[in-house]
């Protein structure tokens, strides 16, 4: 199906035009708000071609389709609920009085049953995580653009290639590293509803060159010090007082006041404590990460390997990004992500046990061949949704698979063979032009490689040997 066929499809399962309140997307999953979940066809959702898998997420659903794809639906799916919704909208609709009021009646019941659904989903923790999420993925394309570029001007840099062209690399591929803080600050602040261009200015104060002048504590501050998480901080601390003052300020006044203490009033709370704290919290992550991989590595790699994948599937693993980020900030790479890249190597290795052990079972062999070179690539959801979920155990084999690959990983680190990514977004094979170690790029490849092998080799066996009972392939066929 082509991009606009999948996005007509799509409408209509989801309830159709009016009842899609937003429409986003990350690398592999359509990310859709709907105001009411009963006219969702879930069922018929999963059965729709190119649908890898759906995950319902409160009151939005993220329907995998893959990478590239979602891309081009996206903005398909967009067009058609625009135009559905100026069609409602629109003169001649038809809506009188009686219907009027039964409309009214149906969306008092929804807003009712929306209250409810929100108020049990609205844990801390999941609309923390989420609002993470929010924040952060629109930002990983130009991650994953400036982290290729900046891996390209390693390499040529370390072949003495080239070397004219190196420094320009390097600018490129570090400019919006250095402003990262003003985007987080944008997206943050329209995240929680103050004006996104505020909770960048605010942000900004942080990556601003002057602030080396100003002394908090009696020790002088460093551009960039607090990093993403002290541009969270700031952006939100201004969306905080912009609202404040949209509540107090006289209208007259608020176009000049509210900017002004929006920015003035977290400002000097950064200044003067945010970037100072962040700063602390920020090195006590990189501190944490190398300790835990220095003294516990083979275990932590363990956990960490074996865990990821389900973070993959409830679409949790985007809450990890200020983290890699702020170890890339304050390390220079984050040590992470080559561990938990394995759980894509594990998963890779149970799909490729399924396809040995279907030898008779066509469709399920062309969806692994399918989904194979984005799992290659550390892109899991298409293997994920479209084999190891639906079979069950296949599952769980794949998470041993990654398990042992960040085993192998983690135990490299702690003998001393530290292997790091410098940007984040890419996984799997992609992740190879990234990657740099305390020995150089060569070894932290040759690492990375032998932990691809490790769970590629453990997930295709355990799975083999233990993922795949008699008839299960057929039956979920």
């Amino acid at each position: 199906m082509n991009p606009q066929d999948t996005a007509a499809a799509l409408l209509p399962l989801l309830g159709g035009a009016g009842n899609v309140r937003a429409v986003g997307h990350c690398m592999t999953r359509l990310r859709v708000e709907v105001a009411d979940r009963e006219p969702v066809r879930g069922a018929e959702l999963r059965a729709l071609p190119g649908v890898l898998g759906v995950v319902e997420d409160g009151e939005s659903f993220q329907i995998v389709l893959g990478p590239g794809t979602v891309a081009r639906v996206a903005p398909e799916l967009e067009r058609l609920v625009a135009a559905g919704s100026e069609k409602r909208s629109g003169p001649g609709s038809g809506v009188g009085e009686g219907d009027g009021a039964v409309a009214a009646a149906l969306a008092a019941r929804g807003a009712a049953l929306r209250a409810e659904r929100r108020a049990r989903n609205a844990t801390p923790g999941k609309i923390f995580l989420r609002r993470l999420a929010q924040i952060f993925v629109p930002l990983i394309p130009a991650l994953v653009g400036c982290g290729v570029i900046a891996g390209l001007g390693g390499l040529l840099a370390d072949l003495h290639w080239l070397p004219a062209l190196v420094p320009a690399l390097s600018a490129i591929a570090s400019g919006f590293m250095s402003l990262i803080a003003v985007f987080v600050g944008y997206q943050t602040a329209k995240e929680f509803g103050g004006t996104p261009v505020l909770g960048g200015a605010v942000a900004a104060v942080i990556v601003y060159p002057g602030v080396a002048h100003v002394a908090v504590f009696g020790r002088q501050l460093a551009p960039g010090q607090g990093g993403v998480l002290g541009a969270l901080g700031a952006a939100l601390l201004g969306t905080v007082v912009e609202k404040a003052c949209r509540r107090v300020v006289p209208e007259a006044l608020d176009v000049l006041v509210t900017p002004f203490l929006t920015v003035l009033l977290p400002g000097l709370v950064t200044l003067y404590g945010l970037m100072f704290v962040a700063g602390e919290v920020s090195s006590a992550i990189g501190r944490c990460a190398e300790w835990l991989l220095a003294n516990g590595g083979a275990v932590a790699g363990f956990a960490l390997g074996g865990l990821f994948l389900p973070l993959v599937m409830l679409g949790l693993h985007q809450a990890l990004i200020p983290i890699h980020t702020t170890l890339i900030a304050e390390r220079g790479s984050t040590v992470l992500l080559p561990i938990l890249a394995m759980a894509g190597a594990g998963q890779v290795g149970a799909a490729l046990a399924v396809h040995v052990r279907s030898a008779g079972d066509a469709s399920v062999r062309k969806v692994i061949r399918s989904a194979l070179p984005a799992g290659l690539l550390g892109i899991g959801e298409p293997l994920i949704y479209g084999v190891s979920l639906p079979l069950g155990r296949p599952f769980a084999t794949a998470c041993v698979g990654g398990a042992f690959g960040g085993a192998f990983v983690g135990l490299s680190h702690q003998l001393g063979e530290t292997v790091g990514a410098t940007a984040i977004g890419p996984s799997g094979w992609a992740l190879f032009p990234l990657l740099a170690g305390n020995h150089g790029p060569a070894r932290a490849i040759a690492v990375y490689g032998a932990g691809l092998a490790v769970g590629y080799g453990t997930g295709f066996l355990a799975t083999y040997l233990f993922g795949v009972r008699e008839g299960a392939v057929a039956e979920t066929g």
